[in-house]
């Protein structure tokens, strides 16, 4: 090999082998602090990074509902002003990846984490990056050491989701910009009243030249180093740049049900054939149309004995019952008997915009008896209960 082609491979053969030892250093240092079996880190984390101005503060409790994550965000910057932190920069002794890789994951055992956690801030370098999937694949392996004992569930498969929410350069600036000026304004107007609750004013936030530079830092180390992720974890690619609903709403579909990604292969493998409800639904309508079309062309006698039957015994009594939008109806029409009638019923029902179930209940009706050996003779009544629910009356709703 020649001494150029060696000298292009060292850098990063060097960067690797750091984020290894720091990484080493950091695992066995909380090993011998708390001892394996007490390792225990949430289920589900969400790496939340963002372009500056992205809204990540914004968005992180809609994120979390999302993903029903009730615990608070561990946000990177925070844990920097903690008293180990603070005690290192007293010391002369610089922050640097080392020193916030064991800050975050000794936050990360804290039991309100087990089950998620969103980190606001990391990863954020290349080090970083290599340092989360060493993290990840010591977390696999404290899942696989503990499976099939009783702290199984306290070291359950973990699940490491990347989002990164991304705005272009000009709105990010844009943003920063307007931050800027309504903190600038909220402060004159406390000083005016003699307050002192001021907010932080940055510098980055009041210079176009320092956003525009800060953008770039951005999409020069973190946004290279989360999207070097992409293959590894489930990477959700958030746009931005719309108003706070439409941000939202993207949000909410990055977060579509994907049981594939998420559950272990074995009982994906078992469940898989069951739809996916919201798959269901996406056709509903037109499969429903397409059903009473076909009643229509292949079992018109019938079909209008089904709306003659619905018309004149069931409307009735829906109607009596607007104000509570519920009616449960007793029949014994032997119309019923007919399992395509009976489909033809709720179909019918569904299309007009009421939801309707359907119960078989068989009473034993006695009907003679043994005048000799008193044996009674019953015979089976078949009563379908159909219950049917709408809207309820406005009146009835207090509007």
């Amino acid at each position: 090999m020649s001494d150029n082609a060696d000298k292009d491979r060292k850098p990063t053969d060097l960067e690797i082998k750091d984020a290894q030892l720091i990484f080493n250093a950091v695992w066995s240092d909380l090993q011998e602090r708390h001892g394996r079996e007490r390792l225990r880190f949430p289920r589900e984390f969400i790496w939340l990074g963002g372009a500056p101005g992205a809204g990540k503060g914004t968005n992180t409790p809609f994120v979390a509902d999302a993903r029903d994550i009730t615990a608070p965000p561990v946000v990177i910057s925070s844990l920097l002003t903690t008293p180990q932190a603070v005690a290192l920069k007293n010391a002369g002794q610089m922050v640097g990846d080392r020193e916030v890789l064991g800050l975050l994951l000794e936050e990360l055992l804290d039991p309100k984490y087990h089950d998620g956690v969103i980190v606001d801030g990391f990863p954020r370098t290349k080090p970083q990056v290599e340092c989360l999937k060493l993290f990840y694949h010591a977390t696999l392996q404290l899942h696989a050491e503990f499976r099939g004992t009783p702290l199984a569930r306290e070291f359950r498969k973990p699940m490491f989701r990347i989002v990164l929410l991304f705005v272009s350069e000009d709105v990010s600036v844009q943003r920063q910009l307007k931050r800027g000026r309504e903190i600038r304004e909220r402060n004159r107007l406390v000083r005016e009243s003699g307050g002192t609750d001021l907010f932080e004013e940055r510098a980055t936030d009041l210079d176009v030249g320092l956003c525009r530079k800060r953008y770039k830092t951005f999409k020069d180390t973190t946004f290279d180093a989360l999207q070097s992720l992409r293959q590894i974890f489930h990477f959700h690619f958030v746009d931005a740049e719309g108003d706070l609903a439409e941000v939202q709403r993207n949000i909410i579909r990055e977060f579509a049900y994907q049981s594939s990604l998420e559950l272990s292969p074995e009982v994906y493998d078992l469940i898989q054939t069951i739809p996916i409800a919201q798959q269901l639904a996406t056709h509903a309508r037109q499969e429903l149309i397409g059903r009473l079309e076909q009643y229509e062309e292949e079992s018109k006698e019938l079909f209008c004995k089904v709306l003659r039957f619905i018309d004149t015994k069931m409307v009735p009594i829906v109607r009596a019952h607007a104000m509570s939008g519920h009616t449960q109806i007793n029949s014994e029409d032997g119309l019923l008997d007919d399992p395509i009638a009976l489909r033809m019923v709720i179909d019918v029902l569904s299309e007009r915009g009421f939801l309707a179930t359907v119960d078989l209940h068989r009473v034993e009706v006695p009907e003679r008896i043994n005048p000799e050996t008193w044996e009674i003779t019953c015979r089976t009544k078949k009563v379908y209960r159909i219950d049917v629910r709408y809207p309820p009356s406005d009146i009835r709703r207090g509007h």
